[in-house]
Order: C-alpha cells, then sequence, then structure tokens
C-alpha cells in the first residue's frame, strides 16, 4: 500500500458476483411477545415460536422444540432481530437454525425483514448447510412470519 499522496496499489484478488439460490420458504407462527422492558440496548421483548414450516427443494420439514426471536428495538425504531430455532426435515434431519437481521419498527406489520441466518448440522445428508451463508427478506402481520431464504453463492 502506498503513503499518503500516493497512488494505491490494486490488489489482483477480485471477488465473485454475488448469486443468490433458493434454499426455502419458512412460515413461522408466534405466541405474543413478552416485553422485557427498557435496557442498555433498547426496548427487549422475547416472541416465541409456536411452530412452522419450512418448503424448499433443499431443505423442508417443520420447526420443533422451543425457539424465539429476541427481538432489541432501539429508540429509533430499528428492530434487532435475534433468532435460534430447530428444523426437523422430512427425512428425520435436525438442523439448528440461527439468524440475526433488522427491521424498521416504525414502519409497522409489513415492513421487510432482512435476515443473515447460519446453519448447522451433523447429518452428512444436509452438511453442505454449515458452509453456507444465508439471506433473507420476511414480512410479518404480529403472529406469523413469512422468510424466504436464500444461499449467498
Amino acid at each position: 500500500m502506498g503513503g499518503i499522496g500516493e497512488t494505491p496499489v490494486m490488489s489482483a484478488l477480485e471477488p465473485t458476483p454475488a448469486t443468490l439460490v433458493p434454499i426455502c420458504r419458512m412460515t413461522l407462527q408466534l405466541k405474543p411477545p413478552v416485553f422485557v422492558g427498557a435496557g442498555p440496548a433498547g426496548n427487549r421483548l422475547v416472541i416465541e415460536v409456536e411452530g412452522g414450516v419450512v418448503e424448499g427443494e433443499r431443505l423442508a420439514g417443520e420447526i420443533v422444540g422451543p425457539g424465539a426471536d429476541w427481538l432489541v428495538v432501539g429508540a429509533d425504531g430499528t428492530g434487532t432481530v435475534d433468532v435460534r430455532l430447530l428444523v426437523q426435515t422430512g427425512d428425520g434431519a435436525s438442523v439448528f437454525v440461527q439468524y440475526l437481521g433488522r427491521m424498521d419498527t416504525n414502519r409497522g406489520f409489513g415492513a421487510p425483514v432482512s435476515i443473515a441466518p447460519r446453519f448447522e448440522t451433523g447429518d452428512e445428508r444436509y452438511s453442505w448447510l454449515n458452509t453456507v451463508q444465508g439471506v433473507g427478506k420476511g414480512a410479518t402481520d404480529g403472529n406469523t412470519i413469512v422468510y424466504d431464504i436464500y444461499e449467498l453463492a
């Protein structure tokens, strides 16, 4: 790299263009939120996932076990999504899903929710998910949230 006033040295490395490969559509049924209240990061709500389905050619199954969003809403209305849940595939694999994301709570229900899911599994049939960085876009009416999730390839 050059010093101040010098032309920077360009790297021969160039990122490849990003493409989105569909993984699934995830529909979650939500319980009413539990308001924790104002804390150092903002107002915290815990929204349990009551159940749901995952539909797609590459990943399909049901949401099982405990799952929840530990949502924090900042003073400006920015919601920081923090979700962990478990997918049980139709063929018996367990896939842990964790995602962070953002939403503008000032826009109310129907506002887009952007997420970046990661997956973990010990099942060899789905081990490809362990290396995937997902991206997704969703919307909620307060009782249900629907996401379309893609592999960032």
